[in-house]
């Protein structure tokens, strides 16, 4: 062996024999946990339209009775900013649908309206707004993020990846309360 190739292996060996199999004094930090959407097939156009625009609908009226029913100024304030924001969305899904002949409906899928009929009746109403908000979200979150990465319109994946972004925002607002 060479003068060099021993200086190799002798300091490959030096620093091998600092590494320790102990775990670090010190806690790995890990990344903030983030809103990932799983990695699923996207729906179709009218499939995304018909569900996003029931989902903002839901929102949107639920909040609107949330006004009117919460006893809590927390959940008063998220409610009119949900309005605020999802009959944003709403407009942007409806003006690219049109473009696609794919109109949003007036009414909510059954589950939606399912949700609704159960908030109405709910003898617990700010926890039962904040469950259902918190899981409508989630579920908003991964259409919208699933459809922006893999939908086959060019027309519709701003919208969702705008829709995704304000999910996102949403879910963090009511981790909080």
């Amino acid at each position: 062996m060479t003068l060099g190739r021993l200086g190799l292996i002798a300091a490959a060996a030096t620093l091998a024999g600092c590494a320790t199999n102990q775990p670090s004094p010190y806690p790995q930090q890990r990344p903030p946990a983030r809103y990932r959407a799983p990695a699923t097939p996207a729906v179709s156009p009218a499939t995304y339209v018909a569900q996003a625009s029931s989902i903002d609908l839901f929102v949107i009226r639920s909040s609107q009775l949330a006004l009117s029913r919460s006893g809590s100024g927390a959940v008063r304030d998220l409610a009119r900013r949900l309005v605020a924001a999802h009959e944003g969305t709403a407009s942007q899904l409806s003006f690219a649908g049109r473009r696609l002949d794919l109109l949003p409906s007036a009414a909510l899928l059954p589950q939606h309206q399912a949700m609704l009929d159960e908030l109405q009746s709910s003898s617990n109403f700010d926890a039962t707004y904040l469950r259902q908000q918190r899981a409508i979200h989630g579920a908003s979150f991964s259409l919208h993020s699933n459809f922006a990465a893999r939908g086959t319109s060019p027309t519709l994946r701003p919208v969702a990846a705008n829709a995704a972004a304000v999910e996102r925002s949403h879910l963090d607002m009511l981790r909080r309360l």
